[in-house]
């Protein structure tokens, strides 16, 4: 896989065997499959695009997607809160395009594993290709309802992306190593609240929820300030850990 970027500084991701196709030009697979990161190509009319090794900030921008996704400023929240070291294993449910698979997989590494639940047969479709085509082999999909119950046992944690994840406490609680991480993402409070509750009576301590509003600076010729934009309320993050 190859990420592309033109003048301008947009980015294409081109899949194996695929070419590019542009207001600024088109170059062929055969081009792009022998080109290496860093390398300067020309499309048909004369433009210059890099070349560029995608990552997975990159990919997550730029794959396919049929719903909403975790944004970085929460993303990073999980590993920097949770410490999550190579060699866990983790357990996503709500699996959507399957960001937060890849992202914990990705702090796991190979020796570790993660696996994601999601309802929807549409959005498991999607997540599949998502997670096969950046290589990812540390992931095991199940394309059913994590509420008809859990075979995951002895996890380092567990993130719920879910309607209402305090109907299976018990069994988030159950699954974790103890010490063990449950993370919620929620975009309301009144969840969060019922989340606090149930948490501390299933055995659950450390219990904390976080916003986090992220504000990018704006540096130009004229001067710098705060961007008059800003990524604001997205979902809270409610950690905690299981003590009993």
């Amino acid at each position: 896989m190859h990420l592309l970027m033109d003048e301008r500084g947009k980015r294409y991701l081109i899949k194996p065997g695929s070419g590019f196709e542009s207001d600024v030009g088109i170059i062929s697979p055969e081009v792009i499959e022998e080109s290496q990161p860093g390398q300067v190509i020309e499309t048909h009319l004369g433009r210059k695009v890099l070349v560029l090794k995608p990552n997975l900030s990159d990919y997550f921008e730029l794959m396919e997607r049929k719903c909403s996704i975790l944004l970085p400023k929460d993303l990073g929240l999980i590993s920097a809160y949770t410490g999550l070291p190579k060699g866990s294993r983790a357990l996503d449910a709500g699996t959507g395009a399957g960001t937060v698979a890849m992202y914990l997989a990705n702090l796991v590494g190979e020796s570790g594993h993660v696996t994601t639940y999601e309802v929807r047969e549409d959005f498991a479709e999607v997540a599949e290709r998502n997670i096969r085509n950046f290589g990812f082999r540390n992931i095991e999909l199940k394309n059913r309802d994590i509420k008809d119950g859990m075979d995951e046992e002895d996890l380092d944690l567990v993130f719920l992306d879910l309607p209402k994840p305090w109907e299976i406490m018990e069994d988030v609680h159950e699954s974790l190593l103890r010490g063990g991480w449950a993370v919620f993402y929620n975009p309301y409070i009144e969840q969060v609240k019922l989340i606090h509750r149930i948490g501390s009576k299933a055995g659950f301590g450390d219990i904390r929820t976080f916003e986090t509003i992220e504000r990018e600076i704006e540096v130009r010729k004229q001067g710098t300030r705060p961007r008059t934009r800003m990524v604001g309320h997205t979902g809270y993050l409610t950690f905690m850990r299981k003590m009993i």
